[in-house]
């Protein structure tokens, strides 16, 4: 079976997108967050990467 990245149903705290590439990587969600809250405040790529992550990567059917 192939890895797939999803939005996780299990780690959620706004859409799930960091929980989703935490599973994927297989690492801590929050030191995806704190990478994400870093790109919102330090450049503000992070808010339009996440906002297309919660509407491009599908939820995970599996949980």
């Amino acid at each position: 079976m192939t890895k797939r990245l999803y939005r996780s149903k299990r780690d959620v705290m706004i859409c799930g997108v960091c929980g989703g590439i935490a599973e994927y990587f297989d690492i801590d969600p929050t030191i995806v967050r704190l990478v994400a809250v870093v790109l919102v405040f330090g450049w503000g790529s992070g808010l339009i990467a996440y906002l297309v992550g919660a509407i491009i990567i599908p939820k995970n059917p599996y949980q």
